[in-house]
């Protein structure tokens, strides 16, 4: 006598199983995409907010945002779009009193070269904001 007895999954249910996962993670990954670029604006905030640091304590010791206060190579801090893997470029325009701090996506790991946050000081006031991904800084 033969067994009937057959173990396994049949090539349909192989299928069935295979598109699920691909439903799935066609649903999961530009979440997972969009995360890890929020985390990469938050480098820049922090590279910014590092910066914005160091132009006050210049500001402090010689009353002017330019001149000094205006160059990554006088400022006490290192250009941070010089760090490896760094996902942004840095931009400082000063003024006598006032400053804008300009970080732009660059083109690593799949970036658009174009999007922008900046922090922006008038003298009196400080704003932040962003464009295209970043749009929603505060």
């Amino acid at each position: 006598m033969r067994s009937t007895n057959h173990k396994g999954f049949t090539l349909l249910e192989v299928m069935i199983v295979i598109i699920i996962i691909g439903v799935l993670a066609s649903l999961a990954m530009p979440r997972f995409f969009s995360t890890i670029e929020y985390a990469r604006g938050v480098e820049a905030m922090y590279a910014i907010a590092t910066i914005r640091q160091s132009m006050e304590r210049c500001y402090l010791m010689r009353v002017s945002f330019t001149g000094p206060c205006s160059d990554f190579t006088t400022l006490d801090v290192e250009d941070p779009s010089l760090t490896p893997g760094s996902h942004f470029t840095y931009l400082i325009d000063s003024a006598d009193i006032a400053y804008t701090i300009t970080a732009t996506r660059n083109t690593i790991n799949g970036g658009d070269g174009f999007s922008t946050m900046w922090l922006n000081f008038d003298g009196s006031a400080v704003t932040r904001g962003g464009t295209d991904n970043f749009g929603a800084v505060q």
